[in-house]
């Protein structure tokens, strides 16, 4: 191999004895759910252990917020006006895929667009467009930030 050459996490994926191959373009939208699900929580988990060394409860509940399906909810809304037409498609098919687990202490939208945002990330994930995955999280969470400040202003006026 040429020196300088990086080989990135999925080629030693890949490498995994059993790892098949999943094809995002014929994957149900529960299955990139259920990817997209995954490659989240690793996102937000990073970034909450990258601000700092605490008690794994406290980074625990710190997650919880975020991945929570009214937080993707929010997050997905505020990503919408940026995606593609074909992201929008498999969006829109997540969100109405039919899961058979109901939605814990969530409302039944929220459930169902928090599943759309996560079939977006599996798609995105699966079709190695890192790029484009981090820019529409960095977008969802930007709004996410912006609320929390605008909260904060409103409180500290009354």
């Amino acid at each position: 191999m040429e020196k300088g050459i990086e080989l990135g996490f999925e080629h030693y994926m890949d490498q995994i004895p059993g790892m098949g191959t999943l094809d995002p373009h014929t994957s149900s939208p529960l299955v990139l759910a259920y990817i997209g699900d995954c490659v989240f929580d690793l996102i937000i988990k990073r970034m909450v252990a990258g601000r700092g060394n605490r008690r794994v409860h406290k980074l625990h509940e710190e997650t919880s917020r975020y991945v929570q399906a009214s937080a993707q909810s929010f997050m997905m809304r505020a990503m919408q006006e940026h995606l593609t037409a074909e992201e929008h498609g498999v969006y829109r098919r997540g969100r109405n895929a039919r899961s058979v687990s109901p939605a814990k202490n969530q409302s039944i939208t929220d459930y169902r667009r928090a599943t759309g945002f996560e079939a977006l990330l599996g798609y995105l994930y699966l079709n190695r467009e890192y790029e484009r995955l981090t820019e529409l999280v960095a977008i969802g969470l930007d709004s996410m930030k912006a609320a929390e400040a605008e909260r904060e202003a409103q409180d500290a006026g009354k």
